[in-house]
Formats: C-alpha cells, structure tokens, sequence
C-alpha cells in the first residue's frame, strides 16, 4: 500500500509539474521519495521542514549570488560558510526539526551553483525550486493522509509498552538481586537509546492524524521520566547484591517487602491501596543506620521509594496519554521544571568540525572548477555539497557517502536506460506513467524497508532528474554522460575531502561522548562553582542518559578489548546524580561534617578531572576512598534529615566508584543506643 500510495504521489507530482510548465517537474517527483515515509505524521512533518527549509535556503541564495557573482572566490566562501553555519545548526538541533537547516545548507547550492554563468536567472530558479518542492510534498502528504493513512500515534504507544515492558523486566531482576552480565548491562544501555528514539518519534506526534495528535509534551514528560528510572533500577540492584555478598541474612520485612514490590512492579493496574501500604512498609523499615550494612539498607529502601514515585508517574503520563488525553490531566510532580524533558547532548566542537568539512569540500571543489572550467563543474559541487550534509551526522561518514554514490550511479544507469531505449517510444503522459510506474513501486517498496530506505532514496530523487523528466524529449548522449559522471564523481569527491580532514572512528565518538559526561559530573562536583539548584537534577540526568544512548551504536562497533568498552556509563550518571544530592544539601550540614564532605567533593572533581585527561575510565585513587569514609564516618552518628541525605548520597557515590565496603569505625556505645 505505501509503494502504490508512493509512485501515485510521484506520478500526480510529475503530472502537475508537466501542467504547470514548470522548468524542473523532476525536482518535484524527485521530493516524493525523500519525504515519503510509512507513518503520516513523519511525512508531514518531513513535508513542512523541508518546504521551510527550502524557502530560506533559496532566500539566502537571491541574497548571495547578484551581489558576489563578480568576484568569484567571495562567492565561493560566501557558499561555504552558509553551509558551514546551516549545518553546524542542524547537528546542534538533534531532532527532525533539524531537517529545516540541513535542507537551507544545501537547496544553495542546488539553486545557486547552476546559476552563476547566467545569475540574472536566480530569482526564476529559486521560485521555482519552492514550487517544485512543495508540489511534491503536497502530492506525497495529500496522497499519503487520505488513503489508508498510518499514524504514528499506535508505533509510540507500542514503543512505550515495549520499554515499560523492560523497565519491569529489569525491576525484578534488580529486586531479586540478579547478577549483570556483559549481555544484560548491553540491554540496558540499548533502554537509552529507545529513550533517544522515542523522544524523536514525539516530535512527529504534532503532525500526525492518529489519537495521540497533540500530544508530543506528554510523550516527552514521559520519556523523561522513564529515562530517571534507569540510575535508580541501576542503583537498586547494587544494593541488592551488595547486602547479599555482605554475609548478613537480610531480615525477613525486607525480603518480604522486595518480593511484594517486585510484584506490584509487574500489575500495572495496582490499586491504590497496595500502593499506599508499600510505602508505609518503607518508611517503617527506615531507620537510623549504626555501621555501613546499615547504609546500604537505608539507601537500598530510599531508592525503592524513588522507584515507586517515577513508576507511579509513568503510570498516570501512560493512562493519559494512550487515552488521547481524555482523562485527568497528570499533574507535574517528581518530574523537575519545565524544560528538563528536552535535555539533550550537544557537542558544539564536533558539529563546527563538520561544518567546516563541508565548507572546505565546496571551497576545493570551487576552485577545481574555476581553474578547469568544466562545463559540469556546478553538478559536481551540488552533489558534493549534498553528500556531506547528508551524512555530517556520522562518525565517519565515508562509507555512507561512497554507497549513496554508488547507488545514484546506479541510478545513472537506470536514467539512461530510460532515456535511449524506453522515451523514444513513449507519447504522452498515460505511457510514461506506464513506463515509470513500475520502478516507483519497486522504489517505493525497497524505501518502506529502513535498512536500504537511504539507498532507495538515492535512487528515487535521481533518476527523475537525470532522466530529464520534462515536457520535450530530448536525448544528448553526451550531455547525459558529463551530467551522470559529474553526479558520482562530486559525490565521490566529497568522500575523499571527509576522509581527509573529517572523519573519525567510533572509539574517538565514544571517546568524546564519554568525556562529556565526566567533564559534567567534575563540573557539578568543583567546590568552586555555585551549588546547583533542584531542578538541575532531571535536566543533568536527561542529558547524561541521552549520552549513553548515542554511546550505544558507537559501543557495539569497538573492536574486542578497547578500554572504553569497559566504561559503565551508568555508574558515572549514578555518581553524578548523587553528587548533585550532595551539592544540594552540603551548606546545611553541621561545620566539621560539611569540611569532610567539601574535600570529598575536591578529591571527586580531581579524579574525573584525570579521567578526562586520560580520556578512559580509570579506578578511584586510596586518597579517594578514604576521603569518602571520612564523610562517611562524619555523618553516620548525625540524626537530622539532610546529613541523612549526605549520608546516602556518599554511600551511592562509594558503591558507583568501588564495589568494597568502607573502613568505617566501628559505633560508640551512645551511637548504638542512638539507632
């Protein structure tokens, strides 16, 4: 059905091109396959960024080219910084809104290269780029919302399942005290990324035809609070295996009171009163800890009650959410300000560099064209220009580039088949729509596949244009010859300057990605700088995981023994959320107290402050630890309810560094009476 819906769109946007006498009908047949997707709100959305796009890049294009045609290498760096800048902005948006500024980068170059010799053109051209390409997505979103629309809304609410589904997994496993293993700590940093993903999917909800219309807040609110359960699962489990490993049975209300909550995990639809008598069997079993098994029971069940809350949460976010947001409005509790669900990783160093990557592949590529005055030269530098914003995205994009080459010079092929043994038989609209319509069903088949949708697309967006769709019929052998080899040769150009002074493998991405991390936590960390307020603590955790999701890929592709593969990225995102815990509380604890855990927190910033420097994990230095006893053994005798916190927020850091128990005094007589 969505290759039929597909090559009809194609086809009623070739036709109204054709009706229209518009100079370019290919272009338009052409966006078909690039915006076309399965589900409706991710082609509409699609349709409306690249029309946006379009229109600014063709806007910048009349400004740029009258007024710089006569000096050529101004132009030249004109065009490249432009693309430098839209690009670096698209890599720093990192949702699909980035399309708008990918699609401003390189429609200059598209529009304005061809128009240099004859620059009283640019206007003509620019309009009627911004009308081929809304013809187009027109056609594809009118085609693909009414017949047998497929909203997006059912794949996100599946989605949500599915990653409730391993959360609760998870749970009981972490309650059970279940050992990690390599494959399970695999899976659960898999978690992060479907978080990166379904926070993506929740931008097309806006535009979607489904019941979830509208409801892309929602999602995100969700998503972000799903992503706050894994440190807290993460450090659930560590306790649990940790006062088992300690040789001291654990008392029969805990043993009791993990099973019960293991199982009210699993009932989504506990009622209200089992709810409310967990947490009373909670905060019953809290007490004053007098040695570090202690600790570890207290911390262990406030991380229980921190489960509770954000499942809860997520709970009443679902209901209101998969009901299309019919039924009470959730209130915001738990969750952080407003703002926190959208925390993403941005590395402003990596997105200039591919910014500049594509900038020097247009200023090489200029002045290879301008020294030999190939004729074909503004085809070349289009495509190479398109490469590399396509890709910019990747560690290393030159591979991707070389197939996406490889497959519009299998489109070349296809294109010349048409034009020498198929057109000159063809009269009228009626037998080209049968010549063509069965390659745009097969194209748009093969786009419905994710795995070679990029390939398909390659194809689909080329062949209308160096077929020559338009209303004459022309076949110049050679203008098709230079026109195809100037495609796959800019293309391939674009592969070799990446290759040279852009890309990188998947260790150095991991490498830098990790870094970030760490250069946060010694931020938060340094005694320096301002205690953070609450509502930092879901906006760090919100980009810290979102890290981890983007490590995921990268991690899978390291070769067998690299030392980042060693990394645990959810210890890091422990240890900062607990160093946040203790920034948030430390002012208010008593003085001598406050001096051990201020140098607790100087030796911490030093150790990620090395850690970045060495750009791998390294183990805690003995400094370290006994810095962290020292806070530790400081706080333990104290009663109140924020050295309390203190207290179980070093205990988390302790567990996140070293998996030992601390060397802690052992308690005075009027401590033990005091618990």
């Amino acid at each position: 059905m969505f290759a039929a819906k597909t090559a009809a769109a194609a086809l009623a946007a070739l036709y109204i091109g054709f009706s229209l006498d518009l100079p370019r009908p290919y272009w338009a047949a052409g966006t078909v396959f690039i915006v076309s997707q399965p589900l409706a709100g991710a082609m509409r959305s699609k349709g409306v960024f690249r029309v946006l796009g379009t229109v600014i890049g063709a806007v910048a294009t009349v400004a740029i080219i009258p007024n710089l045609v006569d000096a050529p290498p101004l132009l030249c760096v004109a065009m490249a910084l432009w693309t430098m800048a839209c690009l670096t902005l698209a890599l720093l948006d990192r949702t699909p809104r980035s399309y708008i500024f990918m699609l401003a980068a390189y429609s200059t170059a598209l529009i304005g290269f061809p128009t240099v010799t004859d620059p009283g053109t640019v206007f003509d051209a620019a309009l009627a780029r911004v009308e081929e390409i809304t013809v187009g997505i027109l056609c594809a979103t009118v085609i693909g919302s009414v017949i047998f629309p497929r909203g997006i809304g059912p794949v996100v609410s599946d989605r949500i399942d599915a990653f409730a589904a391993d959360v609760t997994r998870w749970a009981r496993d972490a309650l059970a005290g279940a050992e990690e293993t390599a494959a399970t700590r695999s899976d659960r940093r898999r978690l992060a990324a479907d978080a990166v993903e379904l926070q993506m999917m929740a931008t097309h909800l806006d535009y979607d035809t489904s019941h979830l219309h509208g409801m892309s807040q929602e999602v995100r609110q969700l998503r972000q609070r799903l992503v706050m359960l894994l440190p807290i699962l993460s450090g659930l489990g560590d306790r649990v295996r940790a006062l088992k490993a300690d040789g001291r049975p654990l008392p029969a209300a805990l043993e009791a009171l993990l099973a019960d909550v293991g199982d009210w995990v699993a009932d989504l639809e506990a009622p209200a009163d089992r709810t409310a008598d967990l947490r009373a069997r909670i905060a019953a079993l809290r007490t004053a800890p007098a040695d570090w098994h202690d600790v570890l029971t207290l911390n262990l069940l406030t991380r229980l009650k921190d489960l509770m809350d954000a499942l809860q949460d997520c709970r009443d976010l679902r209901r209101y959410i998969i009901s299309g947001g019919h039924g009470p409005k959730v209130r915001r509790r738990r969750g952080g300000r407003a703002g926190a669900e959208v925390a993403m990783h941005r590395d402003l160093g990596m997105a200039l560099w591919s910014g500049a990557g594509a900038a020097i592949t247009i200023l090489l590529g200029s002045a290879f064209w301008i020294g030999t005055e190939w004729a074909d030269g503004a085809i070349a530098l289009e495509m190479a220009a398109v490469a590399c914003c396509f890709f910019a995205a990747q560690d290393n994009p030159v591979p991707a580039i070389l197939d996406f080459a490889l497959y519009n010079a299998v489109a070349a092929v296809l294109a010349g088949i048409y034009i020498f043994a198929i057109m000159p038989h063809i009269d009228g609209f009626v037998m080209l729509a049968f010549a063509l319509g069965p390659m745009f069903l097969l194209l748009g088949r093969v786009i419905a596949n994710p795995r070679l949708a990029g390939r398909a697309l390659a194809v689909g967006a080329t062949l209308p244009t160096l077929a020559g769709l338009s209303n004459t019929y022309s076949a110049d052998f050679a203008s098709y010859l230079n026109s195809a080899l100037a495609l796959v040769l800019g293309m391939g150009f674009a592969g070799l300057v990446t290759a040279l002074v852009r890309a990188v493998g998947a260790e150095w991405g991991a490498r830098r990605i990790l870094r970030a991390c760490w250069y946060d936590i010694r931020a938060v960390a340094d005694m320096r700088a301002p205690a953070p307020d609450g509502g930092l603590r879901p906006v760090f955790a919100g980009k810290l995981l979102d890290r981890m999701g983007l490590l995921v890929p990268r991690l899978a592709a390291l070769p067998p023994g690299s030392e980042i593969a060693a990394a645990d990225a959810l210890a890091d995102i422990r240890t900062g959320m607990n160093v946040l815990e203790l920034r948030g509380v430390e002012r208010a604890l008593p003085v001598p107290a406050r001096a051990a855990v201020d140098g607790t927190l100087s030796l911490l910033a030093d150790h990620y402050r090395a850690v970045c420097r060495a750009g791998a994990p390294r183990p805690p230095s003995p400094q370290l630890l006994a810095g962290i006893d020292a806070a530790l053994a400081a706080l333990m005798p104290l009663p109140d309810r924020k050295p309390r916190q203190a207290l179980l927020a070093l205990a988390g850091i302790r567990r996140a560094l070293s998996d030992g128990a601390p060397d802690l005094p052992p308690p005075t007589p009027e401590e033990s009476l005091a618990a």
